[in-house]
């Protein structure tokens, strides 16, 4: 038997409350230090295979360290637009962080250190763990020391459709014969490939758009981080532009339901996913990016979203290991 699922099976065993106790003592809580004295096989791994990624002095997620020679995968929408980013694995902080390539769909980013002789992850052999298996993922981070998290698989793997479908990202002039721009929103895909007021959209993958409704039914039946080839006229000249698709949901955020505003900090990224396994660990979304163990301390997925107060998403290491391999023999940046 695991030596794990012994200590486990000690510490709730000691844990079960006395008659009419209402609550755990905060040792044998969730976070408390009886039980995460349990997962520090795991909590070891996390140490010398995750990586803590910084904005200056700022935690804003973690990585998985694929390569003894300093190759990182991340969660992209976090670590975009950061000026300056570097990463500490282990004990030592590297300042020099390059982004090597990124994979829109899945919101993954390769980085590479300059390093040598660290400990990459070892990939489970199959994500495919029934609801209520224990799982270990980082939490908030001290200085030097990774600490813990642990929880369980709480849903079966699944796809996550974009919320509200996928979006182009732009506002169209009203009460127009052409498909012009009236405005690209902030951090959509159509304001990342430079799409400007006044661009006249012409085509989509070689056809031919004149109305909003072509328009619509080209899209409708893409996901979230893919990407199109758009020919756009801009004074008198076509021009061709790679756009990624947006999910609708999250260019909109203001909509907040009554779950979100209870949720925290949740991941602005949280869907248009292929395929997750999904736990209950709930890390902020400072925490993402970093892997998602097995009581053997195997990558079993990398951890993604923080999707709201119940669900955190992982990818799971089938399609991990294939993005890993498909991104490190892209071009570099």
């Amino acid at each position: 038997m695991n030596a794990n699922w012994i200590s486990l099976s000690i510490i709730y065993g000691l844990a079960l409350p006395a008659l009419g106790q209402q609550s755990l003592d905060s040792a044998y809580r969730t976070t408390g230090t009886a039980v995460l004295a349990a997962f520090e096989p795991q909590r070891k791994v996390l140490q010398s295979s995750s990586a803590v990624l910084l904005d200056g002095r700022k935690e804003i997620g973690y990585g998985v360290v694929i390569s003894s020679e300093g190759l990182i995968l991340a969660k992209a929408s976090e670590v975009d637009l950061v000026v300056g980013l570097s990463a500490t694995v282990d004990q030592t902080t590297y300042r020099d962080v390059k982004v090597l390539a990124e994979d829109p769909l899945w919101d993954v980013v390769l980085l590479k250190i300059e390093a040598s002789g660290l400990v990459p992850v070892v990939f489970a052999s199959t994500s495919d763990l029934a609801q209520g298996t224990w799982v270990v993922a980082n939490g908030a981070t001290t200085r030097t020391t990774r600490r813990a998290l642990a929880g369980i698989i709480s849903a079966k793997s699944r796809e996550i459709p974009a919320s509200g479908g996928a979006a182009l990202g732009v506002t169209l002039k009203p009460n127009s014969k052409i498909l012009e721009v009236l405005e690209a929103h902030e951090k959509s895909g159509a304001s990342d490939a430079g799409l400007k007021n006044g661009d006249v959209i012409l085509s989509i993958d070689g056809k031919a758009v004149r109305k909003i409704e072509e328009l619509g039914e080209l899209l409708r039946d893409r996901k979230a981080g893919s990407t199109i080839q758009m020919i756009i006229r801009r004074e008198g000249k076509e021009i061709s532009l790679d756009v990624r698709l947006s999910a609708y949901g999250e260019l909109f955020t203001d909509q907040m339901n009554r779950n979100d505003q209870m949720s925290g900090e949740y991941s602005p990224r949280r869907s248009g996913f292929p395929r997750v396994i999904q736990h209950d660990i709930l890390g902020s979304r400072h925490v993402q990016g970093g892997p998602l163990l097995d009581l053997d301390g195997r990558c079993v997925g990398m951890n993604i979203a923080r999707a709201n107060r119940a669900e955190s998403f992982a990818i799971p290491v089938e399609e991990l290991k294939q993005l890993a391999e498909t991104l490190v023999k892209q071009p570099q940046n």
